[in-house]
């Protein structure tokens, strides 16, 4: 197969100029030398290399989406709100999965800089590190210096377009609507500690019940997902009602009461946050915080190709949505 080497040399220019003309540059070539290149191109059967033509011209065609795990709905919806907005524009997605590995993250982010997409969305929870925030801030300001667009779905902390959803506000919500049926002993699935998300709904929830004059209640850590969800109820006692802070750890839960023998709601009421599709057809119908993830997504996306200027922050809230789940105690 004939390399660009070969036909700099059967074209008699420099590699430089044959790059230039066959690898998309945007540095012009004189129309007798770019005949001449095109010619022996052609002649020698050459196959113009794509990823050359990527790195000459930059991806500009191309969004970085960068999500903590595809499997978790939550996440899914989101992306799904941003592929539209991208496809509508005629514009591909690259996505990557940091699994909250927050090191990976920080490597996405040099990683596509590198590519030259033309803008990076993040969706995913901060982590309460402030070292780790600086090194990411610190990685998208090079991107952006470079003229590189970005915006997250998540907390106002990376100075860049933000879609921030209500989570304090949204549990609060929740606590007082649970204690306006009966409720009056809770536990709360906390989630992991350092997650900001997590950290925010919980205190909104317990900041709620504290205003009320109500117990604190028990509150039990875990992994923020279904087996997270799973092994916190497995400790959970003498509650009526059980918040896990998002819809997949309340998944986790409910499986977790129906193996004890539990009965929700008979025995425990169960709600959870953020209202993902899969939902619609578990039994009993969860409780939940509703946010409007595809809109979250989208949005986000718009804000990082709109007009380059300063950082835009928006709040989305939620809305209380009560189910069979959390039908009110027998007393």
């Amino acid at each position: 197969m004939a390399t660009l080497e070969d036909v700099a040399r059967h074209a008699g220019v420099s590699l430089a100029t044959a790059s230039r003309v066959l690898n998309g540059s945007t540095r012009q070539v004189g129309a007798s030398l770019r005949v001449k290149v095109e010619l022996a191109a052609a002649q020698l059967g050459y196959r113009t290399n794509l990823a050359a033509q990527t790195l000459a011209k930059g991806a500009s065609n191309v969004i970085g989406l960068v999500v903590h795990d595809l499997t978790d709905p939550y996440f899914a919806a989101l992306a799904d709100g941003a592929m539209r907005v991208a496809e509508s524009q005629e514009l591909m997605v690259m996505v990557g999965t940091t699994h909250r590995d927050a090191e990976r993250e920080i490597a996405y982010v040099s990683t596509l800089n590198a590519q030259r997409v033309c803008a990076v969305l993040l969706a995913g929870s901060r982590i309460a590190d402030p070292h780790v925030t600086r090194r990411l801030r610190e990685e998208l300001d090079r991107y952006r210096d470079t003229g590189g667009r970005v915006a997250c779905v998540g907390q106002d902390l990376l100075g860049v377009n933000t879609v921030a959803p209500s989570n304090h506000e949204g549990a609060a919500a929740l606590a007082r609507a649970l204690a306006g049926l009966g409720h009056r002993r809770f536990a709360v699935l906390a989630g992991p500690v350092g997650l900001i998300t997590a950290r925010d709904r919980l205190a909104g929830f317990t900041g709620a019940l504290d205003e009320l004059g109500l117990p604190a209640p028990q509150i039990v850590q875990g992994s923020f997902d279904r087996d997270g969800g799973y092994a916190a109820a497995s400790q959970v006692s003498d509650a009526t009602c059980v918040f896990a802070v998002n819809d997949v750890m309340a998944v986790g839960a409910l499986a977790a009461f129906r193996d004890r023998g539990i009965r929700v709601p008979d025995d425990v009421s169960v709600a959870g946050f953020d209202d993902i599709a899969t939902l619609r057809d578990l039994v009993p119908a969860l409780s939940t915080v509703r946010l409007p993830l595809a809109y979250m997504g989208a949005r986000a996306l718009e804000l990082a190709l709109g007009e380059p200027g300063g950082a835009q922050v928006e709040s989305v809230a939620g809305e209380v949505v009560l189910r069979e789940s959390t039908r009110g105690p027998a007393f």
